[in-house]
């Protein structure tokens, strides 16, 4: 147990100081009041003595109501003030320590209100700290990852460019794996700050009025190159002059991540469907493939950062453009769904707000 400190002690003794000359006052005033209106009533008349034996048991009962006093609020502000207080201080010293599992238990017993409602406060706050810094380190762990193996990828075919003898082949192919893994290392190092910025709310919306439709076959077509290749059949089912009031440059993120992953897990030969059309104040875009659909314990997961389902295509991304795809949506106020069959394919849906 904690010793009375110096000061705790001067403080007690300002306390009974303050509430003497208060008592003391007080009394006081009300005895010579009665005195006053006995004298006047009755017609007695006080001698020195009397009123000097008066004064003698009316200082005693002074210092003693004052005692009496001083102890009742030295044991009511310890229970009421000085423990609870001593509490929350000691959680929220842990706290700033950067030991985020401190959690205090709300305090029994009738005043307690205005204290539990600060504990509950403080409880919330060290959850969410908490979780923050939980993210924070899965962040840089998956980072860090990330950033391994395309390094790794690059270093071990510079190593082997410089190797004698290498033939022509094997220097374009180790030169394209480079290549592809500089690329993979640009885009992850570009989502990761795009990503910084839309979850610490760097990039506000720029409202304007644009043709939906026309941003969608342009965002499409981007993906020309990749379909051929794949030899996918691409169907467009776009409402002409869909309008909307939206940020032009945050929708194309959300349109390219959702056709480049289904352009993605679509196997050769298959199918890639857009869709876009009005629904009530509203604008819907779908977007469909015919791919390895994704599995109910995937899909609780696939706006999470780094959340790869399909381990066979990690090397085509970086587990950053769903949870991109969810932060743009949720700042422009919009809506998005999935719905997949596992062997069947995937439909992304998002909901505009037309206005």
């Amino acid at each position: 147990m904690k010793k009375p400190s110096f000061r705790g002690f001067l403080r007690t003794v300002h306390d009974f100081v303050v509430f003497f000359l208060l008592v003391a006052f007080v009394v006081t005033c009300c005895m010579m009041l009665f005195v006053t209106t006995l004298a006047d009533t009755t017609g007695l008349e006080f001698t020195p003595e009397n009123v000097a034996a008066a004064a003698k048991l009316t200082f005693g009962n002074v210092v003693l109501i004052a005692l009496l006093i001083t102890a009742v609020d030295s044991v009511r502000r310890r229970l009421m003030l000085d423990r609870p207080v001593r509490r929350i201080t000691q959680a929220t010293e842990r706290i700033m320590r950067g030991d985020f599992s401190v959690r205090i238990e709300p305090l029994r017993g009738a005043g307690m209100e205005i204290f539990n409602r600060i504990i509950d406060a403080l409880n919330q706050m060290a959850a969410e700290l908490a979780g923050t810094e939980t993210l924070r380190t899965d962040f840089i762990a998956n980072v860090s990852h990330e950033l391994k193996t395309p390094l790794a990828v690059m270093s071990n075919n510079a190593a082997l460019l410089r190797q004698p003898g290498i033939s022509g082949e094997e220097k374009e192919s180790c030169a394209r794996a480079i290549e592809e893994n500089a690329h993979r290392l640009s885009s992850l190092i570009t989502n990761v700050l795009k990503l910084n910025k839309l979850e610490n709310q760097q990039i506000f919306p720029q409202w304007e009025e644009l043709d939906l439709t026309e941003q969608l076959r342009l965002c499409l077509l981007g993906f020309e190159d990749a379909w051929e290749r794949k030899d996918l059949e691409i169907r467009a089912e776009l409402e002409e002059d869909l309008r909307v009031r939206s940020d032009g440059e945050l929708l194309s993120l959300v349109w390219n991540n959702l056709i480049s992953n289904a352009v993605k897990f679509t196997a050769p030969g298959g199918t890639v469907t857009l869709r876009a059309w009005s629904e009530g104040d509203w604008a819907v875009v779908a977007v469909t493939d015919t791919g390895v659909g994704i599995p109910p314990e995937v899909g609780r997961h696939i706006f999470e950062k780094f959340y790869q389902g399909d381990p066979s295509h990690a090397t085509q991304g970086n587990g950053l453009g769903l949870a991109l795809v969810k932060r743009v949506v949720d700042i422009l106020g919009a809506e998005i769904g999935v719905q997949s069959v596992p062997g069947q394919g995937s439909t992304f849906t998002v909901r505009l707000r037309r206005k």
